[in-house]
């Protein structure tokens, strides 16, 4: 990892933290950033020392979507790639992200706008940072949504709110996200790193085969009737039951200890 990579990592308590790092350009999305970022996630995913993970920006974005000047080049030299962004690239990446059998934590440190603010919108949870903005900017360049956000943001916060944030294409603060339901919370700038680190690594100390199965019966719910859901449920207990996480649980409630998870 060198400071020139536009994509860094560290690993810290069980958490892996992926930092977009082109500030000079706002973390705008390049095909080298995508390729690599899903790359890091599919990583993340399949390593079981990594037991949560933090998607964050360097300087002053979070990320700020898609690199229109790469793009537009492209388009002028007549170059098919960037119609196949979203296939190749942006799909996979939030497929990824909501797909992890482990919590996703997006740690907003500035603006995020169009793809950049549906990763974070994909992610498990959002800690946002009081200067951070939220942007749905599509419709600025003539575009529909794309990377999960048609999905993601209206079971955030409702269809009505949805449409009206991506069709005005306005930007939201920090503390209206927080209103709205697109963060869960906001803290100090200076304090963001620290505290979406604290999150993770009090996930990463849990039981995470239990989150993996949290997530996919709310995913199920969410496209589901009444009584799939609770099939859902029934099954993700039923597995979730003969866990060496869920024995642990119960035998160090008993004898009045902290329990220690291992994830299995």
């Amino acid at each position: 990892m060198t400071p020139t990579d536009v994509l860094l990592t560290a690993d810290a308590d069980g958490v892996r933290t992926l930092t977009l790092n082109r500030p000079k350009a706002y973390n705008s999305l390049t095909v080298e950033l995508k390729e690599r970022l899903l790359e890091a996630l599919q990583a993340a995913s399949a390593d079981p020392a990594v037991r949560a993970v933090v998607l964050t920006g360097e300087g002053k974005a979070f990320c700020a979507g898609q690199d229109l000047k790469e793009h537009v080049g492209l388009l002028q030299a007549n170059d098919p790639a960037p119609l196949k962004t979203v296939t190749l690239h942006y799909n996979p990446i939030v497929r990824t992200i909501i797909g992890m059998a482990k919590p996703v934590i997006s740690a907003i440190n500035g603006t995020a706008a169009g793809a950049g603010a549906a990763f974070a919108y994909a992610s498990d949870l959002r800690i946002a940072a009081e200067s951070s903005s939220f942007l749905m900017a599509f419709a600025n360049v003539g575009l529909g949504p794309d990377s999960g956000a048609s999905w993601t943001l209206q079971r955030l916060i409702g269809l009505g709110r949805a449409a009206e944030l991506m069709l005005l294409a306005r930007t939201v603060g920090a503390e209206e996200a927080l209103r709205l339901g697109l963060v869960g919370e906001v803290v100090p700038d200076d304090q963001l790193a620290a505290r979406a680190h604290e999150v993770a690594a009090k996930l990463a100390a849990g039981p995470t085969v239990a989150y993996a199965k949290i997530k996919s019966t709310l995913a199920t719910a969410a496209e589901s009737t009444f009584e799939e859901a609770l099939a859902a449920e029934n099954d993700a207990q039923t597995a979730l039951g003969s866990t060496s996480d869920h024995l642990e649980a119960v035998e160090a409630f008993v004898t009045k200890r902290k329990p220690e998870f291992q994830g299995k």
